[in-house]
């Protein structure tokens, strides 16, 4: 999803009020007018400030009236200077040296000493270290409290060239609403605003948490679930006190880290009473380049040592993507030694195509509020297991009065706007016809509203095989609303080599919104390529991509014409754990001349038959661990994908129903796990395993995925041919890691490209039956060599980079064994693209 709604934000890239009491801009140098990084901004008389950046430049703005602000960092003279102006841009400090540190060596600069007798910081933080603790929450057997949550996407940099754009004309209405970042310093557009109130309840000793959502308000897109959960997964939970914090399925190292002090330099800065207790302010920046890191400052109790203000802003040479900025505040209510609560979190991220200083982007901003706080009230068990899944039109629904009493933190004036104004914006013409655009890129589909129908999915139009040749489909579907409880699917496709028609047809409807007990069923009639995966599918509709590779490493005429019925029942009785049940009927023949599926048939009159004719009845539980969905309808989609995927499954051929060919049972086992690995990057691993009892042919075998495109396909194997190796019973591991640029951001001439390192391994042992060989042995001289990985277990190894010109991967693989096996591919080169951060 998150890919989907990248190319949105991307659209708004490519074609593109009240003003606060106090804003101020400018640069800090030394005397040598050299910039002085990390130095201290604030408004005289309160804790409202900023850091210079690396350049030395900073921003600040507040909505209150101040008339001086205080530069200072340590070794130089604080500086003063007197605010005429309510607005006072491009400033100059130059900071002098103190007097008494022109006899002592006074390090304001580059590395920091990581030892504690040396630097007053390390021992500060090594006193935080001691006293660290769990979050106050996890004191307690259960917790509940109240949260606030805004949300808003802006169109940032507004200049004169874009107001006067024609991209603009007729909507130049919306730029009364441009207000300018406090963090930034740049004007912006808001382009979506939504607000959420909802009551958390949690239990720490069977670790389950459950969010009543109580209301949502939202202005800007129609379909504002999809962007929420997009925000919401990118924004999600984190802990400063732990390790690694988890930002754009990136893991950066904490300031709070145990391991901080040798990622960051620290420098204790100030002291100041916070709400009437005393804290010291320290300074932290990275001491190396490129590795995912922050810059900022925190606040730290002088007793406790409990962090009582900080904020995190990303290095700029940080290794990520489309992120210019990320910038971070949270705010802690220290209630005792042993207990602190977050009250206020705030975060903003600068979504752009390069991070220049005057590039145009996207801000993705998120507030979070929390308050009344209760604890220990236990509730039943079953109390967390229950899943609404029913669409409450009311939640979405409050009336005025509602927001009054539960907002956490008031609207401003610039806010208030913001929902006029896109409320207006919505009928006009032009921005339908933007808003239209983005979402056919982002879903695929082409919406036609006034018959409820959805045309497409146009990235499917063209493809080729050696069967069909060139390939055109057309197709639509259903689509009243994102939750619908009924839909109905279709397509017809047509190859300009065979001269045929082939179709789909499906239909789905949700019968208890509760439990999620969903009905299904359609036909199929098409060329599949069913080399390209162990797991047979049953999805009427589904076609793998190796069925249309437009370019490949050899021939694909291992084709197989496919005639699949399918009814199923889906049941999810809790939250992410899937029971289906369903029958298939399928027929399976060669669609190539030069590929055969023939097997030994002694009813048959001539002893061999070309056709599969096949019932099967499959059971199958499916569970998702921590996975979150989009949506109420008969189908949702994925908010997250850092969970795992855990599968079981029995098949049963019976040949007594509707003619069947074979006996056989099918056991099938698969688990998918994503791996954060601290700083090092995220590991996937898959392993999947299968046996088959009885005696079946070809095509019923399971064959050992394959890869003949030049695409990197996770879960195949990139130097195997379709059907080099056919098993009855098998095991195989997919093991994958990115490095996220860690390698690279150490090797000196390589670290400006943020480039990222990939390794995997993969492997597969397998058996098959003398029975089931004799079986497909006819004599035809197209038919195949039927070959297990019995002996040894094959292998593969692929060294790749990747975030190459920021889409584009490379991997190279390698064979390691099986190579005297006829036309074994040894190397191989494969890639893909894709916005990732």
């Amino acid at each position: 999803m998150k890919k989907y709604l990248l190319i949105i934000v991307f659209l708004f890239l490519g074609i593109v009020s009240a003003v606060s009491q106090t804003k101020v801009s400018g640069y800090v140098m030394d005397e040598n007018n050299d910039p002085v990084a990390f130095a201290n901004v604030l408004f005289k008389g309160t804790t409202e400030g900023t850091i210079t950046n690396e350049d030395g430049r900073f921003y600040l703005e507040s909505e209150n009236t101040w008339e001086t602000l205080i530069i200072s960092f340590l070794g130089y003279e604080a500086q003063e200077m007197t605010l005429d102006k309510k607005v006072n841009y491009d400033l100059k400090f130059v900071l002098k040296e103190e007097a008494a540190a022109l006899n002592q060596v006074v390090i304001v600069a580059g590395k920091q000493s990581k030892k504690a007798e040396e630097n007053p910081a390390i021992a500060i933080l090594k006193k935080i270290w001691e006293r660290k603790r769990l979050n106050g929450l996890k004191q307690f057997k259960q917790y509940e409290y109240d949260k606030y949550e805004k949300v808003e996407f802006d169109l940032n940099t507004i200049d004169s060239a874009l107001i006067k754009s024609k991209l603009f004309r007729g909507m130049e209405f919306v730029f009364e609403e441009v207000d300018t970042s406090r963090v930034t310093g740049k004007t912006y557009l808001p382009i979506f605003i939504n607000e959420a109130v909802s009551k958390v309840y949690g239990d720490n000793i069977i670790n389950k948490e459950k969010t009543d959502l109580r209301g949502n308000k939202n202005s800007g897109f129609s379909n504002n679930q999809v962007i929420i959960d997009f925000v919401d997964d990118l924004y999600s939970d984190y802990n400063v006190y732990d390790n690694y914090l988890k930002f754009f399925d990136k893991s950066f190292v904490s300031p709070l880290s145990k391991t901080g002090v040798n990622t960051y330099n620290y420098v204790l800065s100030d002291s100041a009473m916070i709400d009437n207790k005393w804290c010291y302010n320290i300074i932290y920046y990275p001491r190396r380049k490129n590795e995912l890191t922050f810059k900022g400052d925190f606040w730290v109790n002088d007793s406790t040592y409990a962090v009582k203000e900080i904020n995190l802003q990303a290095s700029k040479s940080a290794n990520i993507n489309w992120v210019k900025e990320i910038y971070i505040e949270q705010e802690f209510e220290v209630l005792n030694d042993s207990l602190f609560l977050i009250k206020r979190d705030y975060m903003l991220s600068d979504f752009a195509l390069n991070k220049k200083e005057k590039s145009r982007g996207v801000y993705g901003k998120r507030t979070t509020l929390y308050e009344n706080y209760e604890f220990d009230k236990p509730k039943d068990e079953k109390f967390y297991d229950e899943e609404v899944y029913n669409y409450d039109k009311d939640v979405y629904n409050r009336d005025d009065s509602f927001w009054e009493q539960n907002r956490l933190e008031s609207l401003n004036k610039d806010e208030r706007g913001v929902y006029k104004m896109l409320d207006t914006l919505k009928t006009v013409k032009k921005f339908k016809r933007l808003y239209s655009l983005g979402s056919i890129l982002a879903s695929g589909y082409v919406e036609f509203s006034s018959i409820n129908f959805d045309y497409g999915p146009i990235f499917s139009t063209f493809g080729f095989n050696e069967v069909e040749g060139l390939r055109i489909r057309t197709g639509g579907r259903t689509y009243f609303g994102p939750n619908d409880l009924w839909r109905l699917e279709g397509y017809t496709a047509y190859g300009f080599r065979d001269n045929k028609f082939k179709y789909g047809l499906s239909g789905k409807w949700l019968l208890d919104k509760k439990n999620r007990l969903i009905i299904s069923g359609g036909n199929r009639r098409d060329v599949e390529q069913i080399g390209a995966s162990l797991t047979t599918s049953t999805d009427v509709l589904g076609r793998s991509l190796a069925s249309s590779s437009v370019v490949g490493t050899s021939t694909n005429d291992k084709l197989t014409n496919i005639n699949l019925s399918t009814l199923a029942l889906e049941i999810e009785p809790i939250r992410n754990l899937v029971f289906r049940l369903s029958g298939s009927y399928r027929t399976l023949e060669s669609a190539s001349k030069t590929f055969s599926l023939d097997y030994l048939d002694p009813e048959s009159l001539s002893g061999v038959a070309s056709e599969i004719k096949q019932f099967e009845s499959a059971l199958s539980i499916s569970y998702f661990p921590k996975r979150k969905m989009t949506g109420f309808g008969v189908e949702r989609k994925n908010a997250n994908d850092n969970y795992a995927r855990l599968f079981a499954q029995i098949s049963r051929g019976d040949k007594s129903i509707m003619n069947s060919d074979f006996d056989y049972t099918k056991l099938q086992f698969s688990y998918i796990q994503p791996w954060q690995v601290g700083g090092f990057g995220r590991l996937t691993t898959t392993i999947e395993s299968g046996k088959t009892f009885g005696d079946v042919p070809l095509g019923l075998l399971s064959v050992v995925p394959g890869n003949q495109s030049y695409f990197s396909i996770y879960n195949t194997f990139s130097q195997l041919d379709f059907y080099e190796f056919v098993t009855d019973t098998y095991t195989s591991l997919h093991l994958e890691h990115n490095f996220n640029g860690r390698l690279f951001s150490r090797i000196p001439f390589l670290k400006k490209y943020n480039l990222r390192a990939i390794v995997g391994v993969r492997g597969v042992w397998g058996e098959l039956s003398q029975s089931n060989i004799d079986l497909s042995t006819t004599g035809n001289p197209n038919e195949i060599p039927l070959i297990a990985p019995s002996e040894d277990i094959y292998y593969e190894y692929s060294v790749g980079v990747g975030n190459i010109f920021k889409i584009l991967r490379i991997d190279f693989n390698f064979r390691g064994n099986y190579l005297s096996n006829p036309d074994a591919r040894k190397f191989g080169v494969t890639g893909s693209f894709g916005f990732y951060f």
